[in-house]
């Protein structure tokens, strides 16, 4: 079984600023790691692996720092790394880096199934697994808690829902995006850390992948005007007095908010 694992490297978001007066996100050059929920689906793609044999190739789309994500991943156990670097996809949306995602699937052998994190942190938009099916024409399953029987032509796994969670079946190959309550990510071993380092990494430019370049990059179908920060919460207030009192007055407030 030849699983794909689809990483974003991403901001580390406490030092990720918005410039209030362009509008515009301001990312510090240094500041970057593996999504952190797409930890769960490597983690996820080598215990399948384990019990059913066969191969995880990780795979990315970005800038050559990009790179480091995939070797992280590499040291975690994963086979093979794919990057899709392109100084014409700086800049994709959702749709375009789907399209440029699924392209480099396509560029595969033998792929079963392909895994996601549930979503990136930097956009947060959950979006990309199902336009990465859409374009691969595949079946899909989103936020997955559990995969509770897997074989080469289907799987069946436990969805998560609003109100607990559903039973799915799909045929493979598919797409799939998990949630971290799968499973618990593992550390690299030094093992690990000494092979990644050395280990090579496909790269697929815009004209490897056969992709019309006028409907990715900075030609994508959206664009984002302007960003700003979230309003200042409030400060909080602290009610004293008897117990009796105290929800007395807590339900005033909350009444008196329209948030009972």
């Amino acid at each position: 079984m030849h699983i794909v694992v689809c990483i974003k490297q991403v901001p580390e978001i406490e030092r990720v600023k918005v410039d209030s007066g362009t509008g515009k996100v301001i990312v510090p050059e240094d500041s970057s790691m593996i999504n952190p929920f797409d930890e769960y689906a490597i983690e996820e793609a080598l215990r399948i692996k384990e019990k059913h044999g066969g191969t995880v190739t990780v795979l990315t789309m970005g800038p050559a720092s990009a790179a480091e994500a995939l070797r992280s991943a590499l040291a975690l156990g994963a086979d093979e790394a794919v990057h899709l670097m392109d100084p014409a996809f700086d800049g994709s949306d959702a749709a375009a880096t789907a399209t440029l995602l699924a392209a480099g699937i396509g560029k595969l052998d033998k792929v079963s199934l392909v895994l996601f994190g549930r979503n990136a942190v930097d956009t947060d938009a959950s979006s990309v697994p199902g336009y990465v099916a859409g374009r691969l024409n595949w079946p899909q399953v989103l936020f997955v808690r559990k995969f509770v029987e897997l074989s080469a032509d289907k799987s069946k796994v436990e969805r998560m829902t609003e109100d607990g969670y559903d039973t799915c079946e799909i045929p493979l190959p598919g797409v799939v995006s998990v949630v971290k309550e799968i499973n618990e990510p593992r550390l690299p071993s030094l093992k690990g850390k000494m092979r990644a380092k050395k280990a090579p990494i496909a790269t697929f430019s815009a004209a490897a992948l056969g992709v019309d370049t006028a409907k990715v990059g900075p030609n994508s179908p959206t664009t984002i005007v302007r960003s700003q920060p979230p309003p200042t919460r409030k400060k909080g207030e602290i009610l004293e007095g008897e117990p009796d009192d105290v929800a007395a007055k807590l339900f005033d407030k909350l009444r008196a908010d329209q948030i009972i």
